[in-house]
């Protein structure tokens, strides 16, 4: 076990907070069980630390504890999102301009929330292309959700540009095949034929930024903490979709479930 936490920084550091939540518990313990101890940490901490050294074997334990309580509060967390989703639905299916593809008047919604730098949103880019293609009735709406970087942001700043230009797809689908650097962001906007003057006004507009605030509260209500999201239907999804996982929720939500 040992082994496996210094090779895992994410074991590790769930270690680490495990020991410390211990540390922290046994340190309260002994001061109510041992009055005359009280105030005097030196030697409530040199009992706590004599005590984690004898039993090492608690520290496995504490962190699965730790883990399984943590994921007991996501997913209660993401459950209270699901029960609040209808009252968002409406300003979540409105697009930012053109930042929406497939049919207008699709009986399924599709929500996409993308960021530029997330390696799992370029994985999904084909399973949304699969999607357009196959579903004649289906229809994406893009939401930037800028949350990895500064680069993120910009990004998220000239497709919304691109948007109010009516070229998002071309401009979505270039940056995220250059990447979102000052130099990607350039290539895409001249593949995209974006009109570079009126782009860089609409990046610093008070209109970009309402709508990148607007997304980001969105996804804190949602309890999207990472990309890509998704909102189907009328039901919330964490992480990467291919085609497939993307087609099995549009059925879903056409059947009513």
């Amino acid at each position: 076990m040992t082994i496996k936490l210094l090779r895992n920084p994410l074991a590790l550091g769930a270690a680490f907070v495990a020991s410390a939540l211990l540390g922290a518990l046994l340190f309260a313990l002994i001061q109510a069980a041992f009055p005359r101890f009280a105030g005097d940490r030196a030697k409530i901490e040199a009992v706590v630390r004599n005590y984690i050294l004898e039993h090492p074997e608690i520290l496995p334990e504490a962190m699965t504890r730790l883990q399984e309580r943590d994921a007991q509060r996501l997913q209660k967390a993401q459950d209270d999102a699901q029960k609040a989703l209808p009252q968002h639905l409406a300003a979540l299916r409105t697009p930012y301009a053109g930042a929406w593809a497939g049919n207008p008047k699709g009986d399924v919604t599709v929500v996409a929330f993308m960021d530029y730098a997330c390696g799992y949103c370029r994985a999904s880019l084909p399973g949304i292309d699969e999607l357009l293609a196959k579903d004649p009735n289906v229809r994406i709406v893009y939401r930037e959700y800028p949350v990895l970087s500064e680069d993120s942001v910009t990004a998220a700043r000239w497709a919304l540009a691109a948007a109010e230009q009516g070229k998002y797809r071309v401009f979505h689908a270039a940056l995220y095949e250059a990447g979102p650097s000052a130099e990607g962001i350039a290539a895409a906007a001249a593949k995209a034929g974006l009109d570079k003057a009126l782009a860089e006004k609409s990046v610093r507009s008070q209109a970009v930024e309402k709508e990148i605030t607007a997304n980001h509260q969105l996804g804190a209500k949602l309890v999207m903490s990472g990309t890509p999201s998704w909102v189907i239907g009328g039901q919330l999804l964490y992480g990467a979709r291919d085609y497939q996982g993307l087609a099995d929720a549009v059925a879903a939500a056409r059947n009513g479930k």
